[in-house]
């Protein structure tokens, strides 16, 4: 009986390889690597102007428009949507939303409203464009809310996953989700968006890398790598322990700038592209 058992096993054990083989073989046929993504192309960039940035802002989403810097900042308490003055820095008006269980994150300034993402409440603040004070209403969002743009019809949502969702800004329907890709695979972690060009490009959470998205295939095709920036240009104005990581993008549509900083960075770079 033993004996028999023996054989069983073998050809259990055998059976089961083959199927692993058969799997493996039909993960390699789908891996990104092999489908011939290509590694993001490196975008360099021109640091042209360095400008003061609220060290009280744990910043979570960033927008320019109509001249005047828009943030949603975290940090529970803290949590504010805030405009301010470009090249100042000087906080012009300020709404605190947050509280000891709401954390706010991204925002979006789109057709005469703005929103305001929080992080695990499911909750988005709608506030008019023209008065941040008080939200006119809020709707429900049901995963995580991390980073947020548009591309003039759809908001764009992240959820600190790999995905990126199209969602009707009237209601929070999601129309489309989108998963993101590079030659390595899945890439989770995407916080802060900003579209530019046609392309959607994103912080990667406790990195120095911004992507570059293509909308249409989720594929990453391109990288701007900014180690140190704070420590490069205003090594003095480091806080150890407060001041944090790069997040925050901003695009000048109209001179073709971007802006970014970081959670409670002193300072916010102007830069333009190379690519």
């Amino acid at each position: 009986m033993r004996k028999y058992l023996s054989v069983i096993v073998i050809v259990f054990i055998i059976s089961c390889n083959s199927s692993t083989s058969d799997q493996s073989a039909d993960q390699t046929a789908t891996n990104p690597v092999v489908a011939g993504i290509p590694a993001p192309k490196d975008i360099t960039v021109n640091i042209i102007g360095i400008y003061p940035h609220d060290t009280s802002a744990f910043t979570e989403g960033l927008q320019l428009h109509n001249g005047k810097l828009y943030e949603g900042t975290g940090d529970y308490e803290a949590s504010a949507l805030q405009i301010e003055d470009l090249k100042t820095g000087k906080v012009e008006k300020k709404h605190t939303m947050g509280s000891a269980d709401v954390f706010g994150e991204g925002i979006q300034v789109f057709k005469g409203k703005i929103y305001q993402l929080t992080w695990t409440n499911h909750i988005v603040n709608v506030y008019d464009e023209n008065n941040i004070n008080k939200p006119i209403k809020t709707l429900q969002w049901p995963n995580e809310g991390w980073g947020m743009t548009n591309n003039g019809t759809d908001l764009i949502l992240s959820d600190g996953t790999s995905n990126l969702y199209f969602v009707n800004a009237d209601d929070f329907k999601i129309k489309s989700t989108l998963q993101v890709v590079d030659n390595l695979g899945p890439v989770d972690q995407i916080n802060e968006l900003e579209y530019v060009d046609g392309y959607v490009y994103a912080n990667i959470w406790q990195t120095d890398y911004i992507i570059k998205i293509d909308p249409s295939n989720g594929h990453v095709v391109g990288k701007i790598s900014l180690p140190d920036l704070i420590h490069q240009y205003a090594p003095a104005l480091y806080v150890e322990g407060r001041t944090d990581v790069l997040n925050g993008i901003a695009w000048d549509s109209t001179n073709k700038k971007m802006y970014i900083t970081g959670k409670r960075w002193p300072k916010l770079f102007e830069l333009t592209l190379n690519n």
